[in-house]
């Protein structure tokens, strides 16, 4: 199974991108006209509860329904292929970056076989794995090999494989989050050096990348959610949870550091946020065989159109914090930046990252 960027087939490198969670369905489909590359469709749809639960596939006829639906829905203009490039959920994702010493790439693979063994919770027979040798760190040692490694459970991938094959499409490739989100997040000429974390903030959970130049390294999950914080909204305001959106969109936590009722009724999962953040990095920094600095947190996810978080965040850790920009790696015209707003934009991180992978894009 292909989950790191190699090539599954050679001719018509024409897809499109699928982003597939709990409660959401995302499209995106980019096409390239000469120098310039134009969004061809996008689309979203909800996804009613109890049809995927924690990234499993429950109902797979009525998921199916829904891609067929979102193919039909999604514009300005129809979707031209069936090939599609779809996301594997980051909960059912184990993905680490290993040390090995320097054997040649024939000889690697029953190695690292036996480093993931160790440090996955599954039998290894029960997961599809795969693997990519890294560039090489200075302070890793003449004799060290740096190598990412994915594994994800057999019963998800074939679930996904099965729901795709009842909505009438072919599976193009199949792709972790992680590595689609920071294709689309982080420059594809950021340097190996350079260390950045990406809060995902989606409607039921939060994940966290850490991403070295424009590699996902480790991942990490907590339960903080979108839903979390519109709820929290509605009860405190009395409002119900689609006027708490509009809120949270509109006012959201400005002036954070004076009597804000927004930021008032939040603030207990801000602040766990907070926390959660900063012991991913402390954890990270341990578990590095070279730690290093991280300079710069992007948020992404639905749950990031929270106004002001990012200069909450900033003031509370003392880390630059961004809003991510998932475009930063396409070459549009101001045009194209017309056909979906700023704030719908940073919802589709993740698909975004999976309509520009390999071979039809150079990242």
């Amino acid at each position: 199974m292909n989950f790191l960027n190699k090539n599954l087939i050679s001719f018509e490198p024409k897809f499109f991108g699928l982003d597939l969670s709990d409660l959401s369905l995302k499209i995106f489909q980019v096409e390239k006209i000469g120098k310039f590359d134009r969004i061809r469709n996008f689309c979203s749809l909800p996804i009613a509860r109890g049809n995927i639960e924690d990234g499993k596939i429950i109902d797979k006829e009525k998921v199916a329904q829904i891609i067929r639906e979102a193919v039909k829905k999604a514009g300005p203009k129809k979707i031209n292929t069936k090939k599609v490039v779809c996301s594997l959920p980051e909960s059912n994702i184990f993905l680490r970056i290993i040390h090995i010493p320097k054997i040649e790439k024939e000889e690697a693979n029953q190695a690292i076989k036996w480093e993931m063994e160790a440090n996955i919770p599954l039998p290894i027979e029960e997961v599809y794995f795969d693997w990519q040798f890294l560039e090489d760190e200075p302070e890793s040692g003449k004799n060290k090999q740096s190598v990412l490694t994915v594994a994800v459970s057999r019963k998800v991938v074939d679930d996904f494989m099965e729901t795709f094959k009842l909505s009438g499409l072919e599976v193009y490739d199949l792709e972790i989050e992680s590595i689609a989100s920071a294709r689309s997040l982080v420059s594809s000429a950021e340097k190996r050096e350079n260390i950045s974390l990406i809060v995902d903030i989606g409607a039921k959970r939060t994940s966290f990348i850490m991403v070295e130049g424009n590699v996902p390294c480790f991942t990490s999950s907590i339960p903080f959610s979108s839903e979390n914080i519109n709820d929290a909204i509605s009860k405190k305001m009395n409002i119900n949870e689609e006027e708490a959106e509009e809120v949270k969109v509109t006012f959201g936590i400005e002036n954070f550091n004076k009597d804000n009722p927004i930021f008032n009724s939040i603030k207990y999962l801000l602040e766990n946020l907070v926390v959660e953040i900063k012991k991913t990095i402390d954890f990270y920094v341990v578990i590095s065989k070279t730690p290093k600095e991280i300079k710069k947190i992007i948020l992404c996810g639905g749950g990031s159109n929270l106004k002001s978080l990012a200069a909450y965040l900033a003031q509370r850790i003392g880390k630059e914090v961004v809003l991510g920009d998932p475009l930063i790696n396409l070459n549009l015209e101001k045009k194209e930046l017309n056909k979906i707003n700023k704030e719908n934009c940073i919802g589709y991180a993740t698909v975004i990252g999976l309509a520009i992978k390999k071979p039809y894009y150079g990242n």
